[in-house]
């Protein structure tokens, strides 16, 4: 944040400005984790990197338990990006642009952690 704090006071661009609102974005969603777990002692389970662990380790116990139902969730997970995909380029479906971009951005999330958990299983 510190070298995006000096290149917003020298040179502004429209990527700096984006890159430093998700940054922003992502300490808020920090804090607020943070401060859920610290009140409750449970995570709200919002913040990336928090969704991303139980995700992985839920896929990594069905990986290591059931191959095929892995696959299976694999492929329906890269079945719902190709749809939503499809979604965002139809022009039908204007009312359900934000809708569709964010299940999107879920399933791709959740592509990447399917191939974590088979890139550091191999044998």
């Amino acid at each position: 944040m510190k070298v995006l704090d000096v290149l917003l006071d020298t040179r502004p661009t429209e990527r700096a400005v984006m890159e430093m609102a998700e940054l922003r974005i992502r300490n808020l969603l920090c804090f607020r984790e943070l401060q859920a777990f610290n009140d409750t002692g449970k995570w709200i389970q919002k913040h990336p990197l928090i969704t991303h662990r139980s995700t992985y380790a839920r896929l990594e116990e069905l990986f290591a338990l059931d191959h095929t139902r892995f696959m299976d969730e694999y492929n329906r997970c890269c079945c719902n990006i190709s749809r939503y995909e499809s979604y965002l380029r139809s022009d039908k479906r204007i009312d359900h642009r934000d809708t569709d971009k964010a299940l999107l951005q879920k399933h791709t999330e959740t592509k990447s952690v399917f191939e974590s958990v088979i890139e550091n299983n191999r044998l």
